[in-house]
């Protein structure tokens, strides 16, 4: 295993009050070792050459289209403003996505100057918070008297995306009056339409009537000269589905992070990903398990001879899923090993063998880039969704951003 640099630690811990505000916590301090030492808690390992890279092949891949990067849910688990902080001087990188307006906020307290567009809910009062801090809303209520308001003396236009519902049915502008909506903001003072944007079903025949209806309805629109900024439609799921909804700029999340949405996609040879995201922990216990002998929760495992076990102070508090006791393996020095009885809250038990392989202190990856560890491996052997294992991943987990190191 190459020895690696960690740069920099970011730990994101939530905040408990009504209204959360993710705070970030963030070192300059070089960590030579090759991982931390100093404590069995689990970390998290973000590896910035692999976002890059991933970056550059999903760009390549949609034919130099630009990309809005989807950083919702704390980038996926990897840490919101550290993975804005990456991406953000890269070319291929258009500008940012999140769903929620403290993670928009955030992005802006921590110098991000790309646009970011906010994909989620504001009340008009949360208007003057989206205009102070350069924050694109997504707009598809008939609220066009309220930007007007908004943006009254800021000396400049404000941005928007108008959000257009062909067929989902969750928001939007319902497709049949999204054209007089549309007109109707882009006649509004200071109000620019920035980009016009959709979300498919991932019904792969229905999406291509969807996107039917949406090519009719911006044409229509451009025909009459109402300008529409950029047209983005397609998620991760839909890059590999439709290559004709990749527009004026393609709106990734997941495969950015290097993860395949769907097992079927790894056949797709158009691109090569590479997670982005580990994650680890020491193993704090090992002893031989007794033939007759249990362990785990209503004695999940039994013993049929004896059996050396690690025990990893990883469980689904930290976001590693129970169902990993279901067939998911874990890498111990270069080899797999299962997970056995039962993932509890901050223990996973794992099955060594007739031989004592393992000892404290040993690390243990969960899931990482290395094949055979991916979040797509784990995904297939105990049925974790690849979504689940990434944004569930607790805040308060230590992040370190790799700048070196293994692919």
């Amino acid at each position: 295993m190459n020895r690696r640099r960690f740069l920099g630690a970011t730990t994101l811990a939530a905040a408990s009050s009504l209204l959360p505000r993710a705070l970030e916590h963030a070192t300059a301090a070089q960590r030579p070792s090759e991982y931390p030492t100093d404590s069995f808690d689990p970390w998290i390992e973000v590896h910035a050459p692999n976002l890059t890279h991933n970056a550059r092949e999903v760009a390549r891949a949609a034919g130099k289209r630009p990309i809005l990067a989807v950083i919702k849910n704390n980038a996926y688990g990897l840490g919101g403003p550290a993975v804005a902080r990456l991406l953000e001087p890269l070319p291929e990188i258009h500008g940012f996505a999140v769903v929620k307006l403290d993670e928009a906020v955030l992005l802006r307290d921590r110098g991000i100057k790309k646009p970011v567009l906010l994909m989620g809910p504001f009340t008009t009062g949360e208007l003057a918070t989206l205009t102070a801090k350069d924050i694109m809303p997504m707009v598809y209520t008939p609220i066009g008297a309220d930007l007007e308001r908004a943006s009254a003396g800021l000396g400049r236009p404000l941005d928007i995306h108008v959000c257009v519902d062909m067929g989902l049915g969750r928001v939007g502008v319902p497709h049949a009056e999204a054209a007089a909506r549309i007109r109707d903001l882009a006649g509004r003072k200071n109000v620019r339409i920035a980009g016009v944007m959709m979300t498919f079903t991932e019904d792969q025949a229905f999406d291509q009537e969807m996107l039917t209806r949406f090519e009719a309805l911006t044409g229509e629109l451009t025909a009459g000269g109402i300008a529409l900024g950029r047209r983005h439609a397609a998620s991760s799921y839909t890059f590999f589905q439709l290559d004709n909804a990749w527009l004026d700029m393609v709106r990734t999340g997941m495969i950015l992070y290097g993860v395949y949405p769907d097992v079927k996609f790894r056949k797709d040879t158009r691109m090569n990903l590479r997670p982005a995201a580990a994650l680890r922990a020491r193993v704090v216990y090992v002893k031989k398990l007794a033939a007759g002998s249990s362990a785990g929760y209503e004695r999940a495992y039994m013993a049929k001879q004896d059996t050396w076990i690690a025990t990893i102070p990883v469980g689904h508090t930290d976001g590693w899923p129970r169902v990993a006791a279901k067939g998911a393996r874990v890498r111990i020095n270069n080899r797999l090993y299962p997970v056995i009885a039962s993932v509890s809250a901050s223990h996973t038990i794992v099955e060594i063998g007739s031989e004592q392989t393992v000892k404290v202190g040993d690390v243990a990856t969960m899931f990482d880039w290395a094949n055979g560890s991916r979040p797509e491996d784990v995904s297939a052997a105990c049925g974790a969704s690849v979504y689940d294992l990434l944004m569930h991943l607790n805040p308060v987990v230590p992040r370190y951003v790799m700048t070196e190191g293994e692919k």
